[in-house]
C-alpha cells in the first residue's frame, strides 16, 4: 500500500499518535507524516505511507495557511495557552490601529528565532528535551516568508487571524512576537492548519471516519504523487 493520505488530525494528540494509529489499525509497516502539528492544534496533516515516505522532503519544504486565535495580556514560555505564564499585563490600552499596524510589520521576509519548546537539534538533543529540564540555549534566528496575514475579528483579548506561511515558521513564536511588540503579551490559543502545499482541509478524512474504514477503503483514499 503506497500513497498519500491527508488526515484531519483532532486536537489532543501528537502527530506521532497519529501515524501509530494508521500503523495499527491497517497493518502499515511503514508510514510517516510531512510536517508536524502541536497536540493542541487540529487540521491537515499529511501522512505519507509505503513508497511515498520518500517524499518526505518534498512536502516539509510546502507553505503552510492556518487558522489561529491569539490571546492578548498573557505571556507564556511555549507561546501557547499550554504553557506555563510569563507575564500577564493589561490590553486594555491596546487600539484596533496598533493591532493591525503590527499585524501588517510581520508580512514578508523576515527572521524569527525559534522557541525552546521545539523539535530542532541542539548538539545532538532536542530543544524540547532540554527545555523539560528548565535549559534555555542561543538559537539562531531563521529566515521565513509571511505572506499573508489577515485579521478576521478583533474582539480583545481575542484576535482571529489567518496566516500564509514559509516551512519552519511557528505559529506561536509569532503571536510570543507581536504581544511582545504591542507591549502587553500575548499567547496562541487556537491553531488549525487549513493547507499543507496543494492539500487543503477538504481533502482530508476524520480519524473517527477513518476507524471505519477498511484496508480496501483506505487505498481507494489515497492519493498517488510522482
Amino acid at each position: 500500500m503506497d500513497g498519500i493520505l491527508i488526515i484531519d488530525k483532532p486536537r489532543g494528540m501528537t502527530s506521532h499518535d497519529v501515524i501509530d494509529f494508521v500503523r495499527r489499525s491497517f497493518s502499515i509497516k511503514k508510514a510517516g507524516h510531512a510536517g508536524t502539528l502541536d497536540p493542541s492544534a487540529t487540521g491537515v496533516l499529511v501522512v505519507l505511507i509505503g513508497k511515498a515516505t520518500k517524499l518526505s522532503s518534498h512536502f516539509l519544504s510546502a507553505d503552510k495557511e492556518y487558522e489561529a486565535v491569539m490571546t492578548l495580556g498573557r505571556k507564556t514560555h511555549t507561546g501557547d495557552a499550554d504553557g506555563r505564564v510569563l507575564q500577564e499585563r493589561s490590553a486594555g490600552g491596546v487600539t484596533e490601529d496598533s493591532i493591525r499596524s503590527v499585524f501588517a510589520s510581520f508580512e514578508g521576509e523576515t527572521e524569527q528565532v525559534p522557541p525552546m519548546v521545539s523539535a530542532i537539534h541542539h548538539k545532538g538533543r532536542r530543544l524540547y528535551e532540554l527545555a523539560r529540564k528548565g535549559e534555555e540555549v542561543h538559537r539562531e534566528p531563521r529566515r521565513i516568508n509571511i505572506m499573508e496575514l489577515k485579521i478576521n475579528r478583533i474582539v480583545l483579548p481575542e484576535i482571529g487571524f489567518t496566516v500564509k506561511c514559509s516551512k519552519g515558521t511557528y505559529i506561536r513564536k509569532l503571536c510570543d512576537d507581536i504581544g511582545d511588540r504591542l507591549g502587553c503579551g500575548a499567547h496562541l490559543s487556537s491553531l488549525r492548519r487549513i493547507r499543507a502545499g496543494d492539500f487543503a482541509v477538504g481533502d482530508s478524512v476524520g480519524l473517527e471516519q477513518l476507524k471505519s474504514y477498511s484496508a480496501e477503503d483506505l487505498e481507494r483514499r489515497l492519493l498517488k504523487h510522482e
